[in-house]
């Protein structure tokens, strides 16, 4: 089971490299990134998980009603990207139901950050997809976490895919910088081994910011954005789908993991 999903939000990157963006343009860059992500997926005939923060959510109704109607899975990525409340667990859930009347099953921490779980058992969330069990200097230190689905706080937890051993990334950036047959081998290693593969990745990832010398984008995060990235996203679905391999939501995965757990304990 491949469980692919992407994190549509603001695009907020550029402040962290003390570039000032409006939000106006931070929206119409994913709002733009996610409509590559939809095409792509449609002309795959594959489903995947959107984890979308409230705010992105507000201003930008029309994916919304698109990732709905296409018959992907929604799950909250928070109220805002740039900052966190504990209080927005619940907010941003409640919000997205609001907006769009279908029950928020999943979350997922801006920048794979600690959450306090219990507060994600308390919002009513059924999974958790805030870990990426690597080590990455100055941002992940998680080399003793459980590197596959766990329960923790009556919550399945879904870290992102790493390799075994290793604990090699397999997250949006090494995609950008790998080559790509590499990456795609290290994900079937990992899918062999563990018998599924969570991976996610940005809507601003398929907006060419190569050409936008103004954001002052890193290289690893301009090299192969846009179109290069929409040609990596159909290459990785074709690799998969040519190997047999399902594309499943987080929810279908939480439901045949749930099932499983309750099948043991009998």
């Amino acid at each position: 089971m491949i469980l692919l999903s992407f994190d549509i939000e603001e695009f907020d990157v550029p402040k962290e490299h003390q570039v000032q963006i409006s939000l106006e343009e931070q929206i119409r860059i994913s709002v733009y990134g996610t409509h590559q992500i939809l095409d792509c997926l449609q002309r795959n005939n594959v489903k995947a998980t959107f984890f979308c923060t409230a705010n992105f959510a507000l201003h930008a109704p029309e994916i919304l009603q698109r990732i709905l109607a296409e018959g992907h899975e929604l799950a909250s990525h928070g109220f805002y990207h740039w900052t966190f409340e504990v209080g927005d667990l619940k907010k941003s859930k409640e919000k997205l139901e609001e907006l769009t009347g279908v029950k928020v099953r999943g979350y997922r921490q801006a920048r794979m950050m600690p959450v306090p779980e219990s507060e994600i058992r308390k919002a009513g969330y059924e999974y958790n997809s805030s870990l990426n069990p690597t080590f990455i200097p100055g941002r992940y230190m998680h080399l003793s976490a459980p590197r596959t689905y766990f329960v923790k706080e009556q919550v399945l937890q879904i870290p992102a895919s790493v390799t075994p051993y290793l604990r090699f990334p397999l997250f949006w950036l090494s995609y950008h910088n790998l080559p790509a047959a590499i990456y795609r081998r290290l994900c079937a290693y990992t899918l062999k081994h563990d018998g599924y593969l969570a991976v996610y990745f940005h809507p601003w990832e398929f907006y060419p910011l190569g050409s936008c010398p103004e954001l002052k984008m890193p290289f690893i995060i301009r090299n192969h954005s846009g179109q290069g990235m929409v040609r990596r996203l159909d290459d990785f679905v074709h690799y998969f789908k040519q190997r047999g391999e399902d594309f499943v939501t987080f929810s279908q995965f939480t439901d045949c993991k749930n099932r499983e757990l309750l099948n043991r304990r009998e």
